[in-house]
């Protein structure tokens, strides 16, 4: 496969099927550059994905497109807001700054780390949960483009805002983030569609929780149905340990909201990685595998975390399991969100299960943004293999 290059305005720049990490040099806007081989949902093809910084909301299409073709006018440089204040955060300003398509970059919250490094101006107290001051401060300050880092945001729907107001934003609307938002979504979604996914069954009531639970048996594993920052999956090696987990999410409201329904899953034995691609709602194109390391403790022991470090990209993702994933995964889910009329637009983050048995892939759950620290670790740097 050949290989392209992605920019969020500029510098975010993916590659493409091949041993090298993404968000790396700089490139155009948004702007694949150079003969790519990928499939849309219909079957192999020679595309271009392409967004230009236009006063209307942004275009993005992935199309068919002569090698030859004369190359694009000079882009117009945009001011960006970063959203959110993480290591991802700061990767992604990190790539951003160094876009020739950039003109300054803001980030909120930001980091002391961000701030102290240069790669953006941090804006403290911007709430980002209030889209009209979001859109307020865009305004005052002429942004061009928002990209939004972390999922509460979006499942909240600050990208429907964004553009109901005018202002391009990288990211899906709220109702394609239910992907990650809900877990029981995601899970109905693979149902419908034919994606592969543990066997499972969702439960409000802790009672007829705990009678699945000891009619499958152990190991199980619990899973809190909203947003639960990483944490809100429990993978009980015993029924007393599973039992807890659903009294703490179901009884005890440890998770809020987001543990008011719980999904009781199959245990599925292998080795997890993480896979992204970028989607145009109707087309997807691959970009880069990772791996992180979930749990807590030394030795893969202890609860599990939003993730403890990362390395990309995954060995266990070989170029045959890949296309697999495109196939079986990525599309179906892709064409599934679009016949449900919520299409996905944004990074799709897939975490998966590489089966010990059967050696193929099963769908865990979905990301509706870039990872971390997944996107940390492909940063181009010297220490690009270390979650910093």
């Amino acid at each position: 496969m050949g290989c392209a290059t992605l920019d969020l305005v500029g510098a975010a720049s993916l590659k493409l099927n091949t041993n090298t990490h993404f968000l790396r040099s700089p490139k155009p806007f948004l702007s694949f550059v150079g003969p790519i081989r990928s499939r849309n949902l219909n079957g192999p093809s020679l595309t271009f994905l392409t967004c230009h910084a236009h006063k209307s909301r942004p275009s993005v299409s992935l199309r068919a497109q002569s090698t030859s073709a004369a190359p694009a006018p000079e882009e117009e440089r945009v001011v960006v807001l970063v959203i959110g204040g993480g290591g991802r955060e700061h990767a992604l300003c990190y790539a951003l700054k160094r876009s020739p398509s950039c003109d300054a970059i803001f980030c909120a919250p930001g980091n002391p780390g961000i701030s102290n490094s240069g790669d953006a101006t941090c804006i403290s107290d911007l709430d980002i949960s209030d889209s009209s001051a979001v859109i307020s401060f865009c305004r005052k300050w002429d942004v061009g483009l928002v990209v939004v880092g972390p999922e509460a945001p979006l499942v909240a729907g600050l990208v429907n805002d964004l553009l109901k107001a005018g202002i391009h934003a990288f990211g899906p609307s709220s109702e394609a983030a239910a992907l990650e938002g809900s877990k029981n979504f995601m899970k109905s979604l693979c149902d419908k569609y034919g994606i592969p996914t543990a066997e499972y069954q969702t439960f409000t009531d802790p009672s007829a929780a705990k009678q699945y639970i000891q009619k499958q048996g152990v190991p199980i594993v619990v899973k809190a149905d909203g947003l639960a920052a990483g944490k809100g999956v429990i993978v009980a090696m015993t029924l007393d340990e599973a039992f807890e987990a659903v009294d703490s999410m179901l009884v005890k409201g440890s998770f809020g909201s987001a543990g008011c329904r719980v999904i009781v899953e199959e245990y599925l034995e292998g080795e997890e990685a993480s896979f992204f691609a970028l989607v145009d709602g109707e087309n997807a194109i691959p970009l880069e595998s990772a791996q992180d390391h979930k749990r807590v403790g030394d030795g893969d022991t202890g609860p599990n975390t939003g993730g403890m470090g990362a390395y990309s990209p995954a060995p266990i993702l070989t170029k045959e399991l890949q296309d697999l994933v495109m196939k079986s995964i990525i599309y179906p889910t892709v064409k599934g969100m679009s016949a449900e009329g919520c299409k996905f637009v944004g990074v799709l983050y897939a975490g998966l299960m590489i089966e010990k048995k059967s050696g193929l892939p099963k769908l865990i759950e979905y990301n509706v943004r870039f990872g971390d620290p997944e996107c940390q670790v492909s940063i181009q740097t010297p220490s690009r293999y270390v979650n910093i």
